[in-house]
């Protein structure tokens, strides 16, 4: 069973009717009956009885009351814990990242700690992939994140998520041919693309190893230091 299955038990009961129960809790009414139906096969009992329009508890439903509200009573508690600790955890926290997830993959997730660490100060450098591990090395940053690799032995790492990058041409480039092994030759192109230590960059200098294809033969176009000038 679930929380929110014992919400909704709670709220029934106390009202005596399906939907104005769910407009309590701002769900359906066929939400609120499914989820009374499946904590009721779960367990092989019946927890209410229809009378005309309305419901009543049945025999188990008035046992199983009490239990309910405790365990939602409980819940809350255990909520309001976290919530008391999450605001009186205090300090700063200094975080080096790469442009790419600085710029695409950072925000979100530094707003969803700020909300619930409030009074911790947040600090965060921009730089490439060598740039964040030496800020890391030196004791400026007290963690990294970055998409290329790492070379110093005494860094521990971990991965937090996965990405895919996607190969961007202008309008007027013209189509593009698939070779059989599934993606275009990656010799054909005329590239833009990020300095040396970048991880975008590794990235690209990877296919060419995997392909056996030098990264001297690549058509170099342009190298560029930050994502946005790449783009534009």
């Amino acid at each position: 069973m679930t929380l929110d299955q014992l919400r909704i038990f709670v709220a029934v009961a106390e009202r005596g009717h399906m939907t104005k129960a769910a407009e309590l809790l701002g769900i359906s009414q066929s939400a609120a009956s499914a989820a009374i139906r499946s904590l009721e096969q779960q367990h092989g009992v019946r927890l209410f009885n229809r009378v005309g329009r309305n419901i009543e508890l049945a025999q188990t439903g008035h046992r199983f009351l009490p239990e309910a509200k405790a365990v939602l009573e409980r819940a809350a508690a255990a909520h309001n814990v976290l919530e008391h600790v999450s605001q009186t955890i205090t300090g700063s926290l200094s975080i080096a990242a790469s442009q790419t997830i600085a710029s695409y993959w950072l925000p979100r997730r530094l707003a969803s700690f700020h909300e619930a660490y409030p009074a911790v100060r947040l600090s965060v450098t921009i730089g490439n992939t060598r740039q964040v591990e030496t800020n890391v090395l030196d004791g400026t940053a007290d963690f990294g994140l970055v998409e290329g690799r790492t070379e110093s032995d005494i860094l521990r790492r971990a991965k937090v998520d996965v990405d895919r990058l996607m190969l961007v041409v202008a309008h007027s480039h013209p189509e593009i041919v698939e070779v059989s092994r599934g993606h275009p030759d990656i010799r054909e192109f005329r590239w833009i693309i990020r300095e040396g230590g970048s991880g975008t960059r590794e990235v690209l200098e990877d296919l060419a190893r995997r392909e056996g294809i030098s990264f001297a033969d690549l058509r170099i176009f342009l190298v560029l230091p930050s994502n946005e000038a790449v783009r534009q």
